[in-house]
Order: C-alpha cells, then sequence, then structure tokens
C-alpha cells in the first residue's frame, strides 16, 4: 500500500473528536477568497454543464501541498468532510465486521446520540472549484484495503458511489456527487459494504433512505 494512503489511527481518531466542536462559521469567516488564483491549479476553475474537475486530497497538508494560497480552505474543508463521513458513512455494529470490509485498523468507534457502532476512517475527501467566489465543493471518500473486498484500493463515496481506482487524483464528476447525502444511523452487517455497491451505482439514486443501511 503507498505511504500517502496509510491511515493513522491515533491522528484521525484526534481529527475527529476535534471535528465535532470546531466552529465551522468562525473559520468560514477567517478567510476571503483572493481574487487571483496564484498557485492554483486549473482543476478547480473549470466546468462544463453538470460535469465539475474535482480533485482528491488525504489530508488537510496533501491539499496544501498543491494549493499553498488556500491553506484555510483546505484546512476547513477536511473538517467538514470529517464530519460529513461520520453523518453519511458506514456503520456496523463490531470493529471486526467492519474491518472485513475496510482491512485491519482501518475503523474507529463512535459514540454519539446515535449510538454506540465502528464505521471505517475517512480516506480523503475531494474538492472541486476551491477558489470560486461561490463556494467551494466537498464530499468525503473512502477506500477498502481488505483483500477480500471487491472495491479494496478503490474510491468509494459517501454515497457509494465507487470513482475508481485510489491512484486516480484527479477526476472528472457530476454535480450531483456534491449534494447533501441522507443521514445514516442504521448499521450493517458483514458483506453488506460490497454487495450493496454492486446493486447500484450511487445509494443516492435508490429509494431506499440512507444506503449504508440508513
Amino acid at each position: 500500500m503507498p505511504t500517502d494512503f496509510k491511515l493513522k489511527t491515533s491522528s484521525k481518531n484526534t481529527s475527529s473528536k476535534r471535528s465535532r466542536s470546531i466552529n465551522i462559521d468562525n473559520m468560514r469567516k477567517g478567510f476571503s477568497v483572493k481574487p487571483l488564483a496564484l498557485g492554483i491549479t486549473a482543476i478547480f476553475l473549470s466546468s462544463c454543464g453538470d460535469q465539475e474537475q474535482a480533485q482528491v486530497f488525504t489530508s488537510p497538508e496533501d491539499c496544501m501541498k498543491s494549493n499553498p494560497e488556500s491553506a484555510a480552505q483546505c484546512k476547513l474543508a477536511y473538517e467538514e468532510a470529517l464530519i460529513e463521513a461520520e453523518r453519511t458513512g458506514p456503520k456496523y455494529n463490531s470493529q471486526r465486521d467492519c474491518e472485513s470490509e475496510f482491512g485491519n485498523n482501518q475503523c474507529h468507534a463512535v459514540n454519539n446520540s446515535s449510538g454506540s457502532f465502528f464505521m471505517p476512517f475517512m480516506a480523503g475527501y475531494m474538492l472541486s472549484n476551491l477558489m470560486s467566489p461561490r463556494g467551494y465543493h466537498y464530499q468525503p471518500m473512502f477506500t477498502s484495503y481488505s483483500r477480500y473486498s471487491p472495491y479494496r484500493h478503490r474510491w468509494i463515496g459517501a454515497d457509494g458511489y465507487d470513482f475508481g481506482d485510489y491512484r486516480r487524483r484527479t477526476m472528472r464528476v457530476s454535480e450531483k456527487s456534491f449534494k447533501p447525502k441522507p443521514t445514516v444511523s442504521k448499521t450493517m452487517k458483514r458483506g453488506g459494504f460490497g454487495s450493496s455497491v454492486r446493486a447500484k451505482s450511487s445509494w443516492g439514486s435508490s429509494s431506499k433512505k440512507g444506503g449504508w443501511g440508513g
């Protein structure tokens, strides 16, 4: 597994806990979009019809390396994606079931108002229109490291959409990819992740509310 994608349990637990107390509104007020996108790749500025150019980053630092002028946006989008990942990501009753889908040491325990469960770490976050005056778009991304999963080393969105090989960091996606996903509160059983993704390209297109078993 490439070192860029190696998940560090302790740091992600810290980030996840921090995300729950972060004041997003204050962070948004802390920066303004600059008129000139100096040092920013054209990937965030181009769009065509209902398609957008997007890029996946594995951490705020990863984003800032490519976009040094947008450090604040990179950090804020990461924190927002963490919150979204916990709200919409797949949830399991046991760590064993979760790790059978996503790999050893790739899941963490969560205790919130919805109850106690296990879910995979957010593997990355997808961004588009980073420098747009209308605001950027973001979504959490997951991947599986289990050799038994058909989605091993694939980028999977919060709604279960398969965006392809996780070595692919730049892609053209539908605007619908960034629409808010339904909250997932129900837990899944082992095998639910792979079978559900195979059954439909996106949970958002299903009539079943909350595609990860919610």
